[in-house]
């Protein structure tokens, strides 16, 4: 993964916060559910939000073949696309020190319309998997008019930083001793309890459901 440094003027500031460990950046595409593309078209910028999902070194995309914006995508453009994660909300005695724990995983390349038959099979895959571990086995899977409506963009990542925030509060010393409570708040993305579609028959809600979150 190369890194420019023209891209992370940030590490200069604050170079614990930074991670350039392709492992790190991985785990934070895994774990993440949309990204935001940015791009420039006709001069002006673009920024659309959407599912995405990884294999290795490249992302897809996956949008319909009528899309202005996947059209524009699929003549091959430079974009950059970011995920962040809130880990926790961090409260200090004073509000100006007052932070979020979080990773945020930053990458650039070029979008290519994925054409060949196999790879568009494999992001079609990888796209349920992603959203719905054990789902690609359980339900029907797209046919071929399915994928005639469906395009797919692989982005292959060129560059790519990791940001995050992993630690507690970090007051003045002269606030130590205010009366304020201080400490952090976690947050994680939680499931309520799934609610059956009322077509068809009643079935048992799968097991890779019930676990997702």
């Amino acid at each position: 993964m190369k890194t420019k440094q023209t891209r992370t003027e940030g590490s200069r500031y604050y170079p614990k916060r930074y991670d350039f460990d392709p492992a790190s950046r991985d785990a934070i595409f895994d774990e993440g559910l949309v990204c935001q593309v940015a791009f420039e078209l006709d001069g002006q910028p673009f920024i659309l939000p959407t599912s995405y999902c990884r294999s290795g070194n490249t992302l897809y995309l996956h949008g319909s073949v009528g899309s202005h914006f996947f059209r524009q995508m699929a003549k091959g453009i430079p974009v950059c696309l970011n995920v962040t994660l809130v880990d926790g909300l961090v409260l200090a005695r004073s509000v100006f020190h007052h932070s979020m724990n979080y990773r945020s995983v930053v990458a650039f390349g070029k979008t290519r319309l994925v054409e060949s038959d196999q790879e568009r099979w494999l992001a079609a895959e990888r796209f349920v998997e992603h959203i719905m571990p054990g789902r690609w086995s359980d339900a029907r899977r797209p046919d071929e008019s399915d994928m005639k409506k469906t395009m797919f963009i692989a982005i292959d990542i060129e560059e790519a930083s990791v940001k995050f925030r992993a630690h507690g509060v970090v007051d003045d010393p002269e606030d130590l001793d205010l009366p304020v409570w201080a400490g952090v708040l976690p947050l994680r993305l939680r499931a309520d309890a799934p609610v059956a579609d009322e077509a068809g028959p009643e079935l048992q809600v799968p097991e890779y459901v019930l676990n997702r979150f």
